[in-house]
């Protein structure tokens, strides 16, 4: 085309449009409605308008736009729903001769794609509406963008079979929603009036979808537009094909019945009756050969009854057997579930008893316990008792947690021991290919040349020089041994001194203590007797008990359960800890030690 032969106002829109900012965009292509709805225009001016409108791309404009998000647009809906009807106008009547293939094979199946998508989201948006007003703009958008629909394959009927095979269009025509319902059936009554043989040319996937939603329609609403319209696209489709009508009476055996009984004298019984006389004379005319087909199926059914029902005979001891096992093991379930919950029952009340009766007795001891110490002793008896109670809680509490931490480390000790397992494998498996090694034959060191030989002397008289030895004379070497082992003797005889010396210590230590303790357990001096002054007067008595003490305690802990050694896996056998006699004895001497 030449510059000249464009038209001024669509060239005065595309330089604004390449000129302006993004969102700008939307509102400046609602122009061209202006464009082409000039009154001036005849039908050759319309279509070289339209032809000047896809050569400066403004129609790929208007595409993209409608790709967009519809809700940031100036204008929102409004304005994408006017631009889905400027695109459908300036596609039809539009003769493109440079690459018809890119405009017929992509542009306008790209067109159709994206106004189905945009009808979608209106019908969308008018359902989840709650407001009166809302609903009546989101009605108004989607009629207009399914006018456009309707415009652009009316123009171009290559692209009906196109609308009907879309998941977009099945989507919409499938609703509950009535006013958008009537909207689509008008929408598929435009298509089957443009193209009658278009059902024909779909799959049969979709064809059964359609058709299975038109007569859904009929049999699950009462609202007359619905099914006046439903039954129209149902008498057009009748009409358009004599394989359809097969279909109808082979696929919808009530449909005759759900005409005549619910939709007649509700206002468009013409339809209605021509749609069943078109329904009656299809099976009129296959009846013989429906006949035959139903008595053939009655003959199968009636040896596939028997077959089943002799099977199910011989099957049926079996059955018997196997309900009874069942109802046997449920029974026997029940009756260990009540009998362990008796059980638990039982246990938990006789533990109970036992706690009770425990503490019963408890308190009973301590009373007899209170009356038989003396009132001076109370205080530290029960000073005693309260800190062999701690010692009782903390015992069992460390053994929990030791128990606790122990489940917890055993995965990572059984990945260290299977680590263990695999590197003394490994390290087998070295040591045998080590041996299996043939050894080296013996290769005499290289020696030393004449040159390395000067050189490294040389080397060594240089150090020497650098770092002479120092010397010393015999006689001092032997005043300084003499020094040396004076010294060491003194350090050893003041060093046994001292060892005595903290022993004596220790031993006025510990005598000091048994003579406490002696005291402070000796009874009143109306209760005395002659054994307990031969405990005063004797010393071997007093350290000959504490021996036997010590002697019971280790026995004690060497009976321990394993659970009590949980932190002595590293110690000795004949070593017992200190902490443990001082626990079972307070405060305990043994050999002058405490």
């Amino acid at each position: 085309f030449s510059m000249a032969a464009t038209d001024p106002q669509v060239l005065a829109l595309a330089s604004q449009i390449t000129e302006s900012r993004e969102q700008d965009i939307p509102l400046l292509l609602l122009k061209l409605k202006g464009i082409l709805s000039s009154p001036s225009l005849g039908c050759e001016e319309s279509n070289k308008i339209k032809q000047d409108i896809y050569d400066y791309g403004l129609t790929q404009y208007c595409l993209l736009v409608l790709k967009q998000d519809h809700s940031q647009l100036h204008g929102a809906w409004a304005t994408a729903a006017q631009l889905a009807e400027i695109l459908s106008h300036c596609c039809v009547g539009l003769e493109v001769k440079e690459d018809p293939e890119e405009f017929y094979r992509k542009f306008l199946p790209s067109v159709i794609d994206s106004l189905l998508v945009l009808g979608k989201r209106l019908q969308a948006r008018f359902i989840r509406a709650i407001k009166d007003k809302e609903k009546q703009d989101f009605l108004h958008w989607f009629q207009i963008v399914t006018d456009a629909i309707c415009w652009l394959f009316g123009g171009h009927i290559q692209l009906a079979p196109r609308v009907l095979q879309n998941d977009r269009f099945l989507q919409m025509l499938i609703t509950d929603d009535v006013e958008t319902a009537i909207v689509m059936m008008s929408v598929l009554h435009n298509i089957l009036r443009i193209n009658s043989s278009v059902l024909l040319q779909v799959e049969e996937e979709t064809l059964h979808s359609v058709l299975d939603e038109l007569v859904y329609k009929l049999s699950s609403t009462a609202n007359p537009a619905l099914g006046s319209a439903a039954t129209k696209l149902l008498l057009l489709v009748a009409k358009s094909c004599k394989q359809l009508v097969q279909l109808f009476t082979a696929r919808y055996k009530g449909l005759k019945g759900l005409l005549s009984k619910q939709w007649t004298g509700k206002g468009f019984d013409r339809e209605v009756n021509q749609l069943l006389d078109l329904l009656y004379l299809e099976q009129s005319s296959g009846k013989g050969e429906m006949q035959k087909q139903h008595e053939a199926a009655c003959v199968i059914q009636a040896v596939w009854r028997g077959f089943q029902t002799r099977k199910r005979l011989k099957k049926l001891p079996q059955a018997v057997v196997t309900l009874q096992r069942s109802f046997r093991a449920k029974r026997e379930q029940e009756l260990q579930h009540l009998t362990k919950q008796k059980e638990d029952e039982a246990l938990k009340l006789q533990m109970q008893l036992q706690r009770q009766r425990a503490m019963r007795l408890f308190h009973e001891q301590q009373l007899a316990l209170l009356e038989v110490v003396h009132a001076s002793q109370v205080n530290k008896y029960m000073q005693e008792m309260e800190e062999k109670s701690a010692l009782t809680i903390q015992r069992f509490w460390r053994g929990y947690r030791a128990r606790r931490i122990f489940h917890q480390q055993k995965q990572s000790l059984k990945e260290y021991k299977a680590a263990v397992i695999i590197q003394r494998a490994a390290c087998k498996f070295l040591e045998k290919r080590r041996r299996r090694r043939p050894l080296s034959p013996w290769k005499e060191p290289k020696g030393l040349t004449d040159e390395q030989r000067l050189a490294l002397q040389q080397k060594v008289d240089d150090y020497i020089k650098l770092h002479p030895a120092s010397q010393m004379s015999e006689e001092r070497s032997k005043e300084l041994h003499v020094q040396a082992q004076a010294k060491l003797a003194q350090f050893l005889l003041r060093n046994r001194m001292d060892q005595r010396a903290a022993q004596r210590r220790e031993a006025l230590l510990a005598q000091v203590n048994t003579d406490v303790e002696l005291l402070m357990n000796a009874p009143g001096l109306a209760e005395t007797t002659e054994k307990d002054f031969g405990a005063f007067m004797s010393r071997s008595i007093p350290v000959a008990t504490k021996a036997r003490q010590a002697h019971n305690t280790m026995l004690k802990y060497t009976r321990w359960p394993w659970w009590k050694k949980l932190g002595d896996e590293f110690m000795e056998d004949d070593v017992v800890p200190d902490d443990a006699i001082n626990t079972e004895l307070e405060t305990l001497f043994i050999g002058g030690r405490k």
